[in-house]
């Protein structure tokens, strides 16, 4: 079974974490990766940093820049990933955007992921028809879990249709914004999490942007399965570099 859908299957509530790779040093990403499972995160995103983010905010917009200017690419975040699964058993999913997978060769990036033992991506930028279309046996035929995102603004519809194509969890962005932190959710954003939790989807959500303190972790995930924690990581990371990651986790549960 899929590390993924097993973690989801614990009677938990579940803190996802998002760094980009690359930063806030090259080499950071492995030692980043090992302090997060040790501090008792359930699922790690790894920001394969791209050139043009349009829906990250200004923080992870930066941590991108930085990493490229790091000289992080995709099969530099391959090599540096090529013996984690020596050193931690967590699941890991590989999040950016479409152009850079694309590059590299669809079915060999999946094939990259199968080999070191990513167990999903998210792609932002990858429509749902077009996965289904020309993408989807690849994804399968390597085992990995392909999670879309809903908004605010995604019709009812359209979220049947993620939940039915899903096998994972569906990623709950929180509002039409960029990523970002905030300091709470207002009513717009608590009626949304009601309405998503009485369509009663087959996949579970994990809410993603503007989580970044135990308020909002706690308010995202009351119906949700868990949350995503990125701008604020980020943030630690600038200005901590790779220290005190247990005390940033512990803020959060």
């Amino acid at each position: 079974m899929n590390r993924i859908v097993e973690k989801l299957n614990e009677n938990k509530k579940i803190v996802s974490i998002y760094f980009t790779a690359g930063f806030p040093e090259l080499n950071d990403t492995v030692t980043i990766i090992k302090e997060l499972e040790r501090s008792g995160v359930d699922l790690i995103e790894i920001g394969l940093p791209f050139s043009d983010p349009l829906a990250d905010g200004p923080t992870i917009q930066k941590s991108s820049t930085k990493a490229l200017q790091n000289g992080m690419t995709t099969q530099l975040l391959f090599d540096q990933l090529a013996n984690i699964r020596d050193h931690v058993s967590i699941p890991l999913i590989i999040m950016g955007y479409f152009n850079p997978v694309l590059q590299y060769g669809v079915e060999k990036f999946c094939a990259k992921c199968k080999e070191i033992g990513i167990d999903g991506l998210i792609l932002p930028d990858l429509p749902l028809a077009e996965y289904q279309e020309h993408y989807q046996s690849t994804f399968e035929k390597y085992g990995l879990i392909n999670t879309f995102l809903i908004t605010p603004q995604t019709s009812p519809q359209r979220i049947e249709e993620i939940d039915q194509a899903s096998n994972g969890f569906i990623y709950m962005v929180s509002s039409a914004s960029t990523t970002g932190a905030k300091q709470g959710f207002g009513d717009e954003q608590k009626n949304y999490f009601d309405r998503i939790a009485s369509m009663q989807l087959k996949n579970p959500q994990i809410v993603g942007f503007g989580i970044s303190n135990n308020q909002t972790y706690q308010a995202a995930t009351q119906q949700a399965k868990g949350a995503i924690i990125g701008s604020a990581f980020i943030k630690h990371l600038e200005n901590h570099g790779t220290s005190n990651i247990s005390n940033f986790v512990n803020s959060i549960r």
